[in-house]
């Protein structure tokens, strides 16, 4: 696994919009997913990673205490899955079931919407507030592999500072995970 950081460079532009197929079969888009909340949350995530896998329990966690907070997530995954099979839309669909994912799941198969947000691994997180620009964009906390170690919510304490329309306190910190399989 080599390790990626992401960069930074999209906070204050507006969220690229974007059709995909999620797991349920249906097309979403992030204009009917961002519809009235107050934040909505995009990760570039997939199967196969181990950092997206050391995180999703933690995702799965913020997403059910957040969704009650006019919060919208939703998880693409825009990896190669011709030369990565694990990150196929099949096993896309089978661990949404096994690990009951409370968000959309969408498959990137070409790999646009990865580019129009400029990202480069996995797990990469932005987050739009109510007007659709990116106030957030960077990893979830600080310690991938721990989460007893955990000392800074990056992701939690940005998503509070927008839902109460607060300036972000904490800096963004670099996402870091797997860079993403480009076709």
């Amino acid at each position: 696994m080599a390790l990626t950081e992401s960069k930074e460079i999209m906070i204050g532009t507006k969220a690229p919009s974007f059709k995909l197929k999620g797991v349920d079969g249906k097309i979403h888009s992030f204009e009917e997913i961002s519809k009235g909340k107050k934040a909505t949350v995009v990760m570039f995530i997939c199967n196969h990673c181990p950092y997206v896998k050391a995180y999703f329990d933690r995702l799965i966690a913020l997403t059910h205490e957040y969704q009650k907070k006019e919060t919208a997530f939703v998880g693409i995954n825009s990896n190669d899955e011709t030369n990565y099979p694990d990150d196929s839309f099949e096993k896309m669909v089978t661990l949404a079931k096994r690990k009951e994912l409370p968000f959309l799941y969408l498959r990137d198969h070409d790999q646009q919407v990865a580019k129009a947000y400029d990202a480069v691994c996995t797990p990469e997180v932005y987050v739009a507030d109510s007007t659709n620009i990116i106030r957030y964009h960077g990893g979830i906390d600080d310690s991938w592999d721990n989460v007893s170690n955990v000392t800074k919510h990056y992701l939690k304490n940005a998503l509070d500072d927008i839902l109460a329309n607060r300036t972000i306190q904490e800096p963004t910190p670099h996402a870091m995970g797997c860079s993403i399989k480009w076709a």
